[in-house]
């Protein structure tokens, strides 16, 4: 199986643009089109009392897939890969989860990586069916194996320690995925934890440093022919301070270079793309920034609502990306990455 991280620089290599979109599907902020449609298609009728509830589970799920069909097919030849999050599928019960594996499906067969933001961990063997159900291949009652989501990468919580990372990283092994292990996150009470002071005897260094060398450690055995690991980290473009924000990931960067760092925080929650630089290795790669709700509701927001209706919110969210991956460039290219060089 090809290196996920070969594969994810390749397509960033193609399309110029170190970004993705993140698919966080709220169903409040649906243009009304989508609504009607499902609704008819499943012959439903909005607020009335007493209808089939796992119809409009259904009627739901179904919206959301084809709400994430249109942004990807608006957006396939802009971003190298999309990023859902796992948990606004997850509360529509099964039509929920079967519309998180047919997005995942969609994605993949545009060619682009699908990012499945679940950061999921537990004891050994728990997380082995966790690896098996988002990466690899899930045991059947009929004694053949077969993909169940199959992601190609999973956001991965690292805080139950290596033995219990180590399942997932079998899994990439095995199937040419990746994985990202939660070190720096974008939240603002994220430093409760992660930037906590451990003991001397512990090397005397912040948590999420110790994360970036654990992933360091552990991402060797996955390194592609590019240099770079299938086992990266999530470090957040947003924090306590700018200055905060860039000391954290140049340390993350320094302690881990050669894996690659998803960056969330960029948008609305106020990262920009000088936020993200520091998270890109002296070659000018080594980072994935990820844009959700600005992107996929940049209808609803300045300055795309008063030129887009919402029947154009696939054009909105076309220019939303075109106007991240433009703004990451610009600041990568304004610090000196030869790379990014016109």
């Amino acid at each position: 199986m090809r290196n996920c991280a070969d594969r994810l620089l390749d397509l960033i290599d193609e399309l110029g643009n170190p970004s993705c979109g993140g698919l966080d599907p709220n169903i409040n902020n649906f243009p009304d089109f989508i609504v009607k449609e499902a609704l008819k298609k499943f012959d439903l009728e909005p607020r009335k009392p007493d209808q089939d509830i796992e119809k409009e589970f259904e009627a739901t799920a179904w919206a959301i897939e084809q709400f994430n069909k249109i942004i990807i097919d608006s957006t396939a030849d802009i971003l190298p890969a999309y990023k859902p999050q796992s948990a606004y599928y997850e509360q529509y019960k099964a039509p929920g989860m079967k519309a998180l594996e047919n997005t995942i499906r969609y994605i993949q067969s545009k060619g682009r990586i699908a990012i499945t933001d679940a950061k999921r961990n537990d004891i050994q063997e728990t997380a082995q069916a966790y690896a098996n159900a988002h990466l690899g291949m899930v045991p059947l009652i009929t004694g053949v194996y077969a993909p169940a989501f199959y992601a190609d990468m999973l956001t991965v919580n690292p805080y139950l320690g290596s033995d219990c990372i180590r399942p997932f990283i079998e899994v990439c092994k095995l199937y040419g995925k990746g994985i990202f292990l939660l070190a720096k996150t974008s939240n603002p009470s994220s430093q409760e934890v992660q930037d906590l002071e451990l003991a001397k005897k512990h090397g005397g260094r912040d948590v999420y440093e110790q994360v970036a060398l654990k992933a360091e450690i552990l991402g060797r055995e996955l390194i592609g022919n590019r240099g770079y690991s299938s086992v990266g980290m999530v470090v957040g473009a947003s924090g306590e301070t700018p200055e905060k924000l860039k000391e954290q990931a140049e340390t993350i960067r320094r302690l881990n270079a050669y894996g690659i760092n998803l960056v969330p925080g960029y948008g609305t929650q106020g990262g920009f793309g000088i936020d993200t630089v520091a998270n890109f290795n002296g070659d000018g790669y080594g980072a994935i920034v990820n844009n959700a709700r600005k992107f996929i509701y940049a209808y609803m927001s300045d300055p795309w609502k008063s030129k887009y209706k919402p029947e154009k919110f696939d054009k909105a969210a076309r220019q939303a990306a075109i106007e991240m991956r433009d703004d990451i460039v610009n600041a990568l290219r304004e610090a000196g990455f030869k790379r990014w060089s016109k």
